[in-house]
């Protein structure tokens, strides 16, 4: 398994990782359109590449995190294309969702120092899981990224993400009630946790 920044693939990983998304976190966007061909080819814009680390198995992306500065977004979309290919009132509303909750500033409710990364969609390839996949992204970000904190939102629901992070010594500072969506989502809170090294 090799660890290899997203962008040093080019634009052909974009669709690849489109997929991975999309099925890690299809319940959040089946609303959209029932047809995941679909929704991973409206999708494959979205990605900033740059901040995207993936796993590499056997020429094969086997999964992905990202991790960036804390002032900046890994998600990137474009009103156009989700309007084109979701119609107008489905397009809009995904923008404005995507606005909502992914390119907003200051993206956590809590404080931040300097020279934090904010690590964002873990996900794993359907045919890697439980070989230990993010757990190599993540080791991977905390030991060689330039950063000396970490912060990750995880819904209370997700017990892997949670499970993953606290194994990799992450410590929670925060939880935040959601208060729209819970009935949908299954989510009660957002829970915020912190890696520092050293």
């Amino acid at each position: 398994m090799e660890i290899k920044r997203a962008i040093e693939l080019g634009d052909n990983v974009r669709e690849k990782i489109s997929e991975i998304f999309v099925d890690a976190f299809y319940e959040h966007f089946e609303f959209f359109s029932k047809d995941t061909a679909k929704l991973v080819k409206v999708f494959s814009h979205i990605f900033v590449l740059e901040y995207f680390y993936v796993a590499v198995i056997n020429n094969e992306i086997a999964g992905m995190i990202a991790c960036m500065d804390k002032e900046k977004f890994c998600i990137n979309h474009n009103k156009k294309i989700l309007i084109n290919n979701l119609g107008l009132v489905k397009g809009l509303f995904l923008s404005i969702i995507f606005k909502y909750y992914f390119n907003k500033y200051p993206k956590y409710p809590i404080e931040m120092e300097e020279k934090t990364g904010s690590v964002e969609f873990a996900a794993t390839n359907k045919k890697y899981k439980r070989i230990g996949v993010a757990s190599k992204i993540m080791e991977h970000l905390l030991n060689f990224s330039e950063y000396n904190h970490f912060i990750v939102e995880v819904a209370d629901n997700n017990i892997n993400s949670l499970g993953l992070c606290k194994k990799m010594g992450f410590k929670e500072v925060r939880r935040k009630e959601m208060k729209y969506g819970k009935k949908h989502s299954g989510i009660n809170n957002l829970v915020y946790l912190k890696y520092s090294r050293g």
